[in-house]
């Protein structure tokens, strides 16, 4: 669609119709078109709020469909989530000026002895794509090292993530460390990683395991909005 993407004026598209062409920018990772349509909506005067829902997490709520339809791949998700960062740079400092709404925070991060961070990072990618906050706090964390991260970060989410079977078990040292010290309820507790599964999570008392970065951020909307839903009770 090069031709095409060529002769289209992002400047001369009216606010739907740039809307849609976002959509399918993200959807190619094309990051300049993405940062360009963002400065053009918001010299129309638009919200970076309404920005950041209708045009940037709509448009990754496509691509994360297509992902976990197995109709996009990580590469190409890892592209669109690097086209939707360049527009949250943007976003992100007029967001704190404004006060906006917040989705919910996440802390995440590999867990110790292992230093995959692949998947880890395109749920990490994912989940600002659906306009989570997002603190990464990279590889071979130790419980000391997440209990520090939430206690700054006071996230909504702790997410967990492991790709050896040898370093999937310290994922449950860091639940009883929480449970120990009277904060587990206090946290959402996301895991995943290839060779876990669905038993392994609720044996080792996580609130759910995620297959994968589509999952993962359909599951922290649920909780996070149920966990809204009670403190309003």
């Amino acid at each position: 669609m090069s031709d095409d993407q060529d002769e289209i004026i992002l400047s001369e598209l009216d606010d739907d119709e740039l809307v849609q062409q976002m959509f399918d920018d993200l959807y190619d990772g094309l990051k300049e078109e993405i940062e360009e349509a963002v400065n053009i909506l918001l010299e129309r005067k638009w919200e970076p709020y309404r920005v950041l829902t209708e045009a940037l997490v709509g448009g990754m709520t496509i691509v994360g469909q297509d992902f976990r339809d197995g109709i996009l791949f990580v590469p190409e998700v890892l592209l669109a989530a690097n086209a939707m960062k360049g527009g949250m740079a943007i976003l992100k400092p007029l967001l704190a000026e404004t006060g906006a709404p917040r989705v919910g925070g996440m802390v995440i991060g590999t867990v110790k002895g292992d230093i995959h961070d692949i998947g880890k990072n395109l749920v990490g990618m994912m989940m600002e794509g659906a306009g989570f906050e997002v603190e990464d706090i990279g590889i071979n964390n130790s419980v000391e090292g997440y209990l520090e991260a939430i206690e700054e970060h006071k996230p909504e989410i702790l997410g967990m993530s492991a790709l050896l079977t040898t370093t999937m078990p310290y994922m449950k040292v860091v639940i009883d460390t929480m449970v120990e010290q009277g904060i587990r309820d206090d946290y959402i507790v996301l895991v995943g990683g290839a060779p876990l599964n669905e038993e392994f999570g609720k044996a080792i008392g996580a609130d759910a395991y995620c297959r994968d970065a589509a999952v993962a951020v359909e599951t922290a909307k649920e909780f996070v909005a149920r966990k809204h839903n009670q403190a309003a009770v």
